[in-house]
């Protein structure tokens, strides 16, 4: 049926036009009538320009209903009926069963294959699925060719051979200029094709399809396995792959195992591979504050500096000493000297036990502008593990004024900063020392 956009507006009967008017007369049983005759036009209506005054015929019911004085139900009588609440059910029931006798339209035809396309673009399929989506667009275009006396099979069977070809049915559909009464026979039958469609697409095998270690199968995971395993063999694959330098798949692991031990396990052996390939998806995790995820982006020093940025908004996290000491330690493996400034303003925080990782971060990192912050925690932290850490520090940048910022502090009461200024001192008299 047509939506009636090229036909004149049929005019309201005249006793609906009239009941608008005495509306506040309005009975539950006249209302009721009304209702009764619009059914009966409704069952009657054999295109869209009949929908359409049924629907104006409703309009207007509607109208006199919501301006009519009604009777209220007995507040006493549970029993009761509410006349309005009725008629305003059977209104809405006959708005159902008009929109049901509406259409087809060629509009949802295009529609269903736009879903189509949507579907096929951001499905991931398995190897049988993509043989299964070329098998339905295949199927789908050769009816679709039938139908609209046309040529639409896809010209390959890679994916965008098959949106092209259900760009060109879309483009043929709305060119055909499809009328709703005139080609309901045709509308009728490219929708049948359409629910076709979708119905395979649906059939075809997706990877979400697949248990996690199908997937992980599929994937060659497996494959390294030898006869000796240890149990789970996800664990014994994930060694092998370790020797192997497979981080593709160690990465493919930790993002497919739900469990905390494998999670533990493949974050340690990324850590230990030191592998930049890993970047990406250690740098999502670190995002969300994943403490190994930010381990393993220090180990992999230079190869983490897009990292960098991520990591000193968490310098200043206080509330997570276990975050900032894991922070510290990760940017001074990287060695950037844009994190120089945030860690050495790190010196005066108040916890003991982390302000010793802000020093050693500094000497890892070897930027000479933090010589004189260190030369100052060494000269007044109250601390012996800060102090040492600050001596330390001064030792791994190596230049004679950090040499001898340590040597000088030969009256240190504290065994462990002592020591590292020992250490200065041999520096200082056995290498040269730099600019």
């Amino acid at each position: 049926m047509t939506d009636g956009d090229d036909e004149t507006p049929t005019e309201a009967p005249d006793d609906e036009e009239s009941a608008t008017d005495a509306s506040s007369e309005s009975t539950p049983e006249s209302l009721d009538e009304r209702l009764d005759a619009a059914e009966e036009k409704l069952d009657a209506a054999e295109t869209e320009a009949d929908l359409d005054e049924v629907e104006q015929t409703l309009d207007i019911i509607e109208a006199d209903l919501e301006a009519a004085d009604l009777p209220e139900p007995d507040e006493d009588d549970e029993d009761a009926e509410d006349p309005r609440e009725e008629l305003e059910s059977r209104l809405s029931d006959l708005r159902d069963d008009l929109e049901s006798q509406r259409g087809p339209y060629a509009e949802d035809v295009v529609d269903d294959v736009e879903s189509a396309k949507t579907k096929i673009e951001d499905t991931r399929w398995t190897d049988r699925g993509e043989g299964e989506i070329v098998e339905a667009v295949e199927s789908f275009t050769a009816e679709v060719s039938e139908i609209l006396d046309g040529e639409f099979s896809p010209s390959g069977d890679d994916e965008s051979a098959l949106l092209a070809a259900l760009d060109d049915v879309i483009s043929a559909v709305e060119s055909a200029d499809l009328d709703a009464d005139e080609d309901e026979e045709t509308i009728a039958a490219l929708l049948e094709a359409t629910d076709s469609l979708e119905s395979d697409l649906e059939d075809a095998q997706e990877w979400d399809d697949l248990e996690t270690r199908e997937q992980l199968e599929a994937e060659g995971f497996y494959d390294v396995l030898g006869h000796h395993k240890d149990y789970p063999p996800e664990w014994s694959a994930l060694k092998e792959h370790e020797k192997q330098g497979n981080v593709e798949m160690i990465l493919l692991a930790l993002d497919s195992l739900q469990s905390d031990f494998m999670e533990r396990h493949c974050l340690e052996t990324i850590t230990r591979m030191n592998d930049a390939r890993a970047f990406d998806a250690m740098h999502q995790r670190a995002q969300k504050r994943d403490k190994p995820s930010i381990k393993a982006l220090g180990k992999m020093g230079t190869g983490a500096l897009d990292a960098v940025e991520t990591l000193v908004d968490y310098v200043d996290t206080d509330k997570d000493p276990a975050l900032q000491k894991v922070t510290f330690k990760a940017l001074g493996e990287i060695g950037s000297e844009e994190a120089t400034q945030p860690l050495a303003d790190k010196l005066v925080m108040d916890n003991d036990h982390v302000r010793p990782h802000a020093a050693r971060a500094l000497g890892l990192i070897g930027d000479t502008r933090a010589i004189d912050p260190l030369a100052d925690t060494l000269e007044d932290d109250a601390s012996p593990s800060a102090r040492a850490s600050a001596a330390w520090a001064l030792r791994q940048i190596g230049t004679e004024k950090a040499l001898k910022t340590v040597a000088d502090h030969s009256d240190e009461n504290s065994f462990i900063v002592q020591h590292e200024v020992e250490q200065a001192k041999q520096s200082l008299d056995t290498t040269a020392p730099k600019a």
